[in-house]
């Protein structure tokens, strides 16, 4: 699987089409069938790449109604905050908690059936189809709180995960060291919501945060660890030159 998403490349394209003057704001989208068979893609692919079209402003997902090209369409590259990978963690927890404690009460049987679907994907060994699933399980949960503020803030998190290299070089190797905690924890998050338990889904998420955080300290510290031992070995190579040279 290429680095780029199979549902953003989708999106890219979705938004090229709006910037064209194909798809002019206010109007209505195709259905998911029409420009699945236009972009060739699957009709999830494109249900995914709408909502993360949602959670930065170009579309408006109305429920029995359709999906619309915003009105007032946001820049095409907003800057990104600089931030840790601990700032941007520390955030999620506390959105992406709740977001699954009102996703708890608002999932439908379909959304359930996505989850359980992402998960069996977490679980392939593929590292790159685990970190897709990861993100799609995320966005699926946002966009059954049902609250599109919550949709854009957690989108925007993942933007920063994704965007900022420092965060993501932290997020990569947490994540390589950690596939089966990471699978573990989201099965946790994935139950309580089937049993549309909001208590339990608010702490199983805070919990995998929690566990994230703490991953990430060890990293940090490994990471610091490296560096200073390849300073000291570089150091020590020149100190090795100077003494043959004099």
């Amino acid at each position: 699987m290429s680095g780029k998403r199979l549902f953003q490349s989708v999106a890219e394209q979705i938004s090229e089409l709006i910037e064209q003057g194909a798809f002019p704001a206010g109007t209505r989208l195709p259905g998911e069938r029409e420009l699945a068979e236009r972009l060739g893609v699957s009709r999830v692919t494109i249900r995914e790449a709408e909502i993360a079209l949602q959670a930065v402003g170009r579309l408006e997902i109305k429920t029995g109604s359709g999906v619309y090209v915003s009105e007032n369409q946001p820049a095409a590259h907003a800057v990104l905050p600089k931030a840790s990978a601990f700032e941007v963690t520390e955030a999620r927890l506390l959105v992406e908690s709740e977001a699954a404690a009102l996703a708890a009460h608002n999932i439908t049987d379909e959304g359930v059936a996505r989850l359980e679907e992402l998960l069996e994907q977490m679980r392939t060994g593929d590292h790159d189809a685990a970190n897709e699933a990861d993100e799609l399980f995320h966005r699926t949960i946002a966009e059954a709180s049902n609250n599109t503020a919550l949709v854009h803030t957690i989108q925007s998190l993942w933007r920063m995960r994704e965007d900022l290299p420092e965060v993501k070089a932290t997020y990569e190797a947490v994540c390589v060291d950690d596939a089966e905690s990471r699978t573990a924890e989201h099965r946790a998050v994935f139950e309580a919501l089937r049993a549309r338990d909001a208590a339990a889904a608010r702490t199983a998420m805070r919990e995998h945060f929690h566990r994230l955080i703490n991953a990430m300290l060890d990293a940090t510290e490994r990471m610091a660890l490296e560096e200073v031992q390849q300073r000291a070995s570089q150091s020590r190579e020149r100190f090795l030159v100077a003494a043959r040279m004099s």
